[in-house]
């Protein structure tokens, strides 16, 4: 059989366990198909029981929490709110939900995550310029911990609340505590790619119930208490279903072995791949950070070998193996032309140079061995 005549090989396809399909079985049998009951409440409980976090609310998607969550944090027509350039869309888009802007900010090149120096001045330029960030969206990318105490010490510094991004970042830790849990509120994603799945989903946590209950109430249309459908508030239809939650709580039982195997695939490539010229791995784990390697990303230096990561992901799409160009920066993107950008070298850098390799938690040996086979046919 010739390597292209191989079934596909995704990026982070979704891994289903042993157990989803009891509570999927038992949500229908009883009828709770709607976005309440059971299985969502017991999957709300599994996510603070694994986080420590004492509250959460499970919901549609990641986006639909970091919309909710910037509501929560007061963000409004013609604020202004901190965003990481180098990030996917969705951490952004909910910014403009609000009729606020975002002020991007460059990466830092160890973790690629948002670079403290490059975010005091931002918020130094824009305080100068009378407009004091309203909030501060901070995100961990491809599972990565930020720089978390240099960030957190400088938005503490200026007053300005922190929405924590960890929609890549479920099982990854910052000196034994889970990613989520650092910010006022934390938010996380259920996509069908990432490290578990409800087909589709997310969760907002926060110790300050009262956060949460808001998000609550605003994610199931704003129903005031009373006896007949009364509104005094814009709401939202954001609750994630009974049977979805189930899919969940099934996941949530293999969620270490699922970040053992992330991190085992991206040693392994690291491992196997580490001969060839002008390939290096990253992000690196910042001191008392264990990323959860949702994605293992590859640098081409252009300086050591010839190849682009567009070149490479075409020969692996030619093996039917499918990969993906690091995030685009969100001050590149045409949506964002008006916004302001503090600095952004390296994560354009980190653009050009980048490409995500399959990390499923299912693949096999064989598997990276392919994998392994045609970077080495593209580069080698």
């Amino acid at each position: 059989m010739r390597s292209q005549d191989h079934d596909r090989l995704f990026l982070s396809p979704p891994h289903l366990g042993r157990h989803e399909l009891n509570y999927v079985h038992k949500a229908i049998e009883d009828n709770w198909v709607a976005p309440a009951g059971p299985n969502l409440a017991g999957f709300e409980k599994d996510l603070c029981e694994y986080t420590g976090v004492s509250h959460c609310v499970a919901l549609s998607s990641g986006t639909a929490a970091i919309h909710l969550g910037l509501l929560l944090l007061g963000v409004g027509a013609g604020d202004e709110v901190l965003c990481p350039s180098f990030t996917f869309v969705a951490t952004a888009n909910p910014i403009t939900y609000l009729g606020a802007r975002p002020v991007f900010v460059d990466s830092e090149a160890q973790t690629w995550n948002m670079c403290p120096d490059r975010l005091r001045e931002a918020i130094t330029d824009r305080i100068a310029r009378g407009c004091t960030p309203k909030a501060l969206l901070l995100v961990h990318l491809y599972g990565m911990p930020a720089r978390l105490p240099e960030l957190l010490r400088i938005a503490a510094e200026y007053r300005i609340p922190v929405l924590e991004d960890a929609a890549e970042a479920l099982g990854a830790r910052f000196e034994g505590r889970l990613l989520g849990t650092f910010g006022d509120v934390g938010v996380f994603s259920f996509n069908g790619n990432k490290i578990i799945t409800t087909s589709g989903g997310g969760a907002l946590v926060s110790n300050q119930p009262e956060l949460v209950e808001k998000a609550r109430f605003l994610a199931t249309q704003a129903k005031d208490p009373a006896p007949y459908y009364q509104h005094s508030e814009t709401g939202y239809n954001y609750r994630l279903s009974n049977i979805l939650a189930g899919i969940g709580r099934g996941q949530m039982e293999l969620i270490e072995d699922r970040v053992k195997k992330r991190r085992e695939i991206y040693a392994w490539y690291c491992t196997h791949l580490n001969e060839l010229p002008g390939l290096c791995f990253g992000p690196s784990e910042p001191t008392g950070g264990k990323s959860n390697r949702w994605l293992s990303t590859v640098l081409l230096d252009p300086a050591q070998t010839s190849g682009t990561p567009e070149q490479l992901r075409l020969h692996l799409e030619t093996r039917n193996i499918e990969s993906r160009p690091l995030w685009k920066p969100l001050h590149l993107q045409p949506l964002f032309a008006e916004a302001p950008m503090y600095g952004g070298a390296v994560c354009e850098r980190l653009f050009d140079q980048g490409l995500c390799l399959p990390s499923g938690s299912a693949m096999t040996d064989a598997d990276l061995r392919r994998v392994a086979g045609a970077v080495r046919e593209a580069l080698g």
